[in-house]
């Protein structure tokens, strides 16, 4: 286990400074995002359909803005990009309080959808260019400590909407309006070219054909389209897997304490995945299929015992390795194969998987009305299983061999 000060020491001061920053904009946005539901059913009194609807229009949202947002990466630069992104969402955040027409609100919450994954891809891409040697440690320590900044915001932001539930959107824009802050300083003395380093011209023509960089589908598509199909699959959890547990007469603090399981297994589990990737030689094709592999073993142990509850103790387990695997993997991949190339990657990755979790909850509700428990289990299975295959054939087209894998590490 390293201790905080060979922790503090092990990476640049500005990198330190960055995660903290991270930290606490994710926690800022756990205020805002698992309250949208409860917030358009009892404040605005609409349908629990409505509220879905809110939900999708923000993935649709979303798609356009990885995509966007991956595309503009070079012609914006990074800083316009990144602060002006973060700073139109949290005007946003901020207004949403006071808007009660209904038409107005979900205008709103497209325009949130869309800033907030305008940015995604650029700081993906940012913290990939301007930490190239310890990009892959810190796409990790990212994924980690914005879970924990999430769980500890989500504890936060029940509490706080208990009082007012303006607050809890107040505080979301005030973390969103600090994290722009935090990159505008940070990034005044740092130039677009600097970032991103020095250009060829045959680079710089590649950049400008987005159509030319799609053809070049090796590099993303099967990976892209297997994600989706892993992050399609997870939202069985809310859409068959809470449903479930409640008609079954068990209280809700048991679907919780699965989360809670999830959280404790992404930081305990640390060490473990660890030991994965080196057995794995760092290969990151191989992360991806070990992934796929645990959604599909942990679907299917929840499929075939589903009778207990400590099935799916077991399913979240296994899943949260798969999560623990593909999450920093994916951004690590993009940024060490496509150059400066990564933010369009990213931002059509973004896009790719951003589909798989809008229509998982229209497929998995679908299945669970007309069939329950077992066939919504089933098609998640299924579907990990398909995403072993892509994951797979992505492996297949990245193989390395094992000499160049050694040289390497």
């Amino acid at each position: 286990m390293i201790s905080p000060s060979s922790f503090l020491n092990r990476y640049p001061r500005e990198a330190i400074f960055f995660l903290i920053a991270s930290f606490i904009n994710s926690s800022g946005s756990a205020f805002m995002w698992p309250l949208t539901t409860l917030y358009v059913h009892t404040i605005l009194q609409r349908s629990m359909t409505e509220a879905g609807f809110v939900l999708m229009i923000q993935s649709l949202a979303g798609i356009f803005g990885q995509f966007i947002g991956g595309s503009l990466f070079h012609r914006l630069g990074a800083k316009r990009l990144i602060v002006g992104a973060l700073i139109f969402q949290g005007l946003i955040q901020f207004s949403i309080p006071f808007v009660q027409s209904w038409p107005v609100y979900l205008l709103l919450m497209m325009g949130l959808g869309f800033t907030f994954n305008l940015s995604f891809p650029a700081i993906q891409a940012f913290i990939g260019f301007r930490w190239k040697e310890q990009r892959r440690e810190l796409f990790n320590i990212v994924y980690v400590g914005n879970n924990l900044g999430m769980a500890i915001g989500t504890a936060l932001a029940g509490v706080i909407a208990t009082l007012s539930f303006q607050l809890t959107f107040w505080f979301n824009s005030t973390s969103t309006l600090l994290f722009a802050l935090f990159f505008f300083l940070f990034m005044k003395n740092i130039s677009h070219q600097e970032l991103v380093g020095e250009q060829q011209e045959e680079q710089q023509k590649d950049r400008e054909k987005n159509f030319t960089l799609l053809l070049r589908y090796q590099l993303y598509l099967f990976m892209a389209l297997g994600a989706a199909l892993i992050f399609f699959s997870n939202t069985v959890w809310n859409t068959g897997v809470a449903p479930y547990i409640t008609e079954q007469g068990m209280p809700l603090s048991s679907y919780s304490w699965l989360w809670t399981i999830n959280g404790i297994i992404i930081f305990a589990g640390q060490p473990i995945t660890s030991w994965i990737k080196r057995l794995l030689n760092q290969s990151l094709s191989a992360q991806l299929v070990v992934s796929a592999i645990a959604y599909a073993v942990g679907f299917g142990c929840m499929l075939a015992y589903h009778g207990s509850y400590y099935a799916f103790v077991v399913g979240m387990v296994i899943t949260t390795f798969g999560e623990m695997l593909i999450s920093p993997t994916i951004p690590t991949f993009i940024s060490e194969k496509t150059g400066e190339n990564a933010p369009f990657y990213l931002g059509v990755v973004g896009a790719i998987t951003t589909g798989g979790r809008l229509l998982g909850p229209l497929a998995m509700g679908f299945m669970y009305d007309n069939g329950g428990i077992h066939p919504t289990l089933f098609l998640a299975t299924l579907v990990s299983a398909g995403s072993v295959l892509l994951c797979l054939l992505h492996a297949y087209f990245h193989r390395e061999k094992r000499t160049e894998v050694e040289a390497k590490y």
